[in-house]
């Protein structure tokens, strides 16, 4: 269950099957939209169905599988489209990497402003803070919204991001999610690019990877 106040939209999309997120204020209508990974026309009627208004595309990295959708919905809603800068090569990489794993090639969408390591976003009445979080790619970041964290690729439910892509690294990774992600109250619901939701303390307790962290 998303935070009070918050209302937290997902639909799983693409070969992947990652997770994109549509963030607002409970009941309202302004939205972000966090990885659109992919299926562009089926998170446009979802966005209609639900008469929502995007004011902006936040992504945690530029990995294949999380930006698919991007460029379509950016020249849909003339929306600004948000990336940390470590991630700018990997974007302009999606098409190869599509071709490696034998999937459509996206169209590779321009980044209107970086994320940078602890900024403070808001729209809407949504405050997002952004922690950086590499490891799983070299420009991946958590975004942390009000008792909860849209995690991306770095910790899944029982487990955490891989590591054997360029960029990846598992010591970086762990790191990271020890200095960013475990610092955050047990209560913090997890939002991952990938599964199911969990808990910043069933991680904490449960996650094979995580002990002794």
């Amino acid at each position: 269950m998303p935070p009070p106040g918050l209302q937290v939209d997902g639909l799983t999309v693409g070969p992947f099957q990652e997770n994109t997120y549509f963030l607002r204020r409970f009941g309202g209508r302004e939205t972000v939209i966090i990885d659109p990974g992919d299926e562009a026309p089926r998170l446009i009627a979802f966005l209609e169905s639900q008469d929502l208004v995007p004011l902006a595309i936040v992504n945690t990295h530029a990995h294949l599988d999380h930006i698919g959708a991007v460029a379509a919905l950016k020249d849909r809603y003339a929306v600004p489209f948000l990336l940390h800068a470590d991630d700018f090569d990997l974007l302009q990489r999606a098409p190869e990497s599509a071709r490696l794993f034998g999937v459509n090639e996206p169209v590779v969408p321009q980044v209107d402003a970086p994320l940078t390591h602890l900024e403070k976003l808001a729209w809407a009445g949504i405050a997002m803070e952004v922690r950086h979080t590499p490891g799983h790619a070299r420009g991946h970041v958590c975004l942390v919204v009000e008792g909860a964290v849209f995690a991306g690729d770095a910790l899944f439910y029982g487990s955490i991001g891989r590591t054997d892509l360029p960029g990846g690294d598992t010591e970086t990774l762990l790191a990271s999610i020890a200095a960013q992600l475990l610092t955050l109250p047990d209560s913090t619901v997890v939002y991952p690019g990938h599964g199911p939701s969990t808990s910043i303390g069933r991680e904490r307790l449960h996650n094979p990877f995580l002990r002794g962290r």
